[in-house]
């Protein structure tokens, strides 16, 4: 039996939930707090049997990221389960610096896939511990967002708290 933990905390994006494990490694997150859609960003075989709610180490990475320190989310443990380049994309996600996004394209580059394109894309869709594995920063060529899980309106604020440019408030 496994068992996760859930927290919910505020953010200037709205409610965000962290799942984590018993070891506090980031297993899902996002920006709801409905329990199921974030579970629904695990494969079932990964989903834990049992989620009680509680506190989080993740959690205090976040409060830092918002309250300005973009840096606070690199060192949050995440687990993932997936295939190699899987699992190398999103390694590789976690080294691109806040303020420097990459296009599909300059990922795929990256994983040592130039032609991969859409496999790209498809390692960010799959994320499922969004923000600690930045898959936001990742961009369609010319600079238009592309998708995002948790709506393109939280990918422009991301971006544009990485890149130093001060939040609207109202």
């Amino acid at each position: 039996m496994t068992i996760a933990t859930l927290q919910t905390i505020a953010t200037p994006d709205g409610a965000f939930t962290i799942l984590v494990d018993a070891d506090q490694r980031v297993l899902a997150s996002g920006w709801t707090d409905d329990v199921e859609r974030i579970l629904g960003r695990l494969r079932t075989a990964d989903r834990p049997s049992s989620v009680r709610e509680g506190e989080t180490d993740a959690a205090a990475a976040v409060v830092a990221y918002y309250g300005g320190d973009v840096s606070a989310i690199d060192d949050v443990a995440v687990a993932q389960h997936g295939t190699a380049m899987q699992l190398a994309g999103w390694d590789a996600l976690r080294r691109i610096e806040p303020g420097h996004p990459l296009t599909y394209a300059e990922f795929a580059i990256l994983l040592g896939s130039p032609n991969a394109v859409r496999a790209a894309a498809s390692i960010c869709a799959r994320n499922a511990p969004a923000l600690f594995v930045p898959c936001h920063r990742v961009l369609r060529t010319g600079g238009a967002l592309g998708g995002f899980a948790w709506g393109l309106d939280v990918k422009q604020r991301l971006l544009d708290r990485e890149a130093g440019v001060p939040a609207l408030i109202g």
